[in-house]
């Protein structure tokens, strides 16, 4: 028998309530529960990256992390990068600089750039490879990734996005 317990979170930028089992992960609620198939399961180790998020602004591995340990917390998913225009800036330079290859690491991936590039507008690309370290990608070799941050990181020192 699962014990289950109430909690509510704000999840891409809405107010959400929801009853989870105490022993499950985000990730698992993400998908399962909430139908958000954009943060991929991939090792469930927290190793590769695939499945990483925001929390109240700090990228997380929603494999490791429990569903209740979202309580009265802000979540962001790749599903909530989106802008009212479109994209966020970080998914459309993924997309123009053909960072995307199969695709399956790249929500996990766009999360962290995006993270490493509010926490350091002016990020190199050294400081860039090392922030990504923890996202693995089989199919990239990181190459067309570093590009696109370092047009994102452009882009703002530019004024744009």
């Amino acid at each position: 028998m699962s014990v289950e317990t109430e909690i509510r979170f704000r999840l891409n930028g809405r107010e959400t309530r929801l009853k989870v089992p105490v022993t499950m992960k985000v990730l698992s609620m993400l998908r399962d529960l909430l139908g958000l198939t954009g943060t991929k399961y991939a090792c469930g180790e927290g190793e590769c990256g695939a499945c990483t998020i925001k929390v109240d602004g700090r990228t997380v591995n929603s494999c490791l992390m429990y569903a209740v340990d979202c309580d009265e917390r802000e979540v962001v998913t790749i599903e909530g990068l989106r802008t009212p225009e479109g994209l966020h800036p970080v998914q459309q330079a993924f997309v123009d600089h053909g960072a995307v290859q199969c695709g399956f690491c790249m929500p996990g991936m766009i999360m962290q750039a995006d993270a490493l590039i509010e926490g350091n507008p002016a990020l190199t690309r050294e400081q860039a490879q090392r922030g990504l370290e923890g996202n693995l990608c089989r199919c990239t070799g990181y190459t067309k990734v570093l590009d696109a941050v370092e047009s994102v990181v452009a882009n703002k020192c530019r004024g744009a996005g």
